[in-house]
């Protein structure tokens, strides 16, 4: 009976020795675990976002893609120690030139190189910018393009009489005809700007703006009349980056289903320690 109660003895021990040691720690494996697994499915659930919103604007002209990247942070706090969000980091947009489509429309223009054309928001009249050329005169003769955008001129909005042919030379310059006249008048010359690429971000209407609120006229700018940029989304690699992002989410959720699991096994086996 001795030899008996000693292995009993023993046998309490190792489950005490478990329970002040090793079970802390397994906790706190399973608190990384749960958590790293739980916001990389959010990020592939974000990063399934932009890219279908990418695949859905890629016929849009001037389109740019949207890219984003994730980085680990541990969280601070108390008893946090070990858990680990997956944050959005360098947020951005790919502002590689698209294909130029020669449309033989005279209100289509594209930019040639690197620039922007400003526009004047129609919701608070703000600058803004966009590579969409697709113009468009609304029914005042003000030259528009997108949702009601507004086209700036370096003198303010650019406007066409009604009827009347319209000329657009490679720096941008706006000469309209009326039917009958021999001469040409300049409506105006479109505002078209260069800032560096990091000071430019994406509104949620699609649109670009700058740190200052105007960018500065680019004079070496040069335009093509007739002509569209298309989006610069790949649609084929899109699609290939969205079946990725999907595997990696069902990946994420399968380690947290793994990691319920394990949790409700080890507090069986704790549970015979009591």
């Amino acid at each position: 009976m001795g030899v008996f109660k000693l292995a009993r003895c023993l046998l309490i021990d190792i489950y005490e020795l478990f329970i002040l040691v090793l079970e802390p720690t397994w906790n706190n494996m399973i608190n990384h675990y749960v958590y790293t697994s739980m916001t990389g499915a959010k990020a592939s659930t974000d990063q399934l976002a932009v890219t279908a919103n990418n695949l859905a604007n890629a016929q849009t002209p001037g389109f740019r893609e949207a890219v984003n990247a994730y980085r680990a942070v541990p969280i601070q706090g108390k008893e946090a120690d070990t858990r680990v969000f997956s944050v959005e980091t360098t947020p951005g947009s790919n502002f590689t030139s698209g294909v130029i489509q020669t449309t033989g429309n005279p209100y289509d223009v594209a930019i040639k190189g690197s620039g922007f054309f400003a526009v004047r928001r129609a919701s608070d009249s703000s600058e803004a910018y966009t590579r969409a050329g697709n113009f468009y005169v609304d029914n005042t003769g003000v030259l528009k393009v997108g949702n009601n955008a507004t086209v700036l001129g370096v003198g303010g909005p650019i406007n066409i009489p009604i009827g009347a042919k319209v000329q657009v030379a490679d720096d941008g310059s706006v000469y309209t005809q009326i039917p009958g006249n021999s001469f040409l008048n300049q409506a105006g010359k479109l505002k078209v700007v260069n800032p560096p690429a990091s000071q430019i971000t994406r509104n949620e209407d699609g649109l670009f703006d700058v740190p200052n609120g105007q960018g500065t006229l680019d004079p070496n700018a040069r335009v093509i009349q007739g002509a569209v940029e298309l989006s610069n989304v790949n649609p084929s690699q899109s699609m290939v980056e969205m079946i990725s992002q999907s595997r990696m989410f069902d990946l994420n959720i399968r380690t947290l289903q793994s990691a319920d699991q394990n949790a409700r096994s080890a507090n069986e086996l704790l549970s015979l320690s009591r």
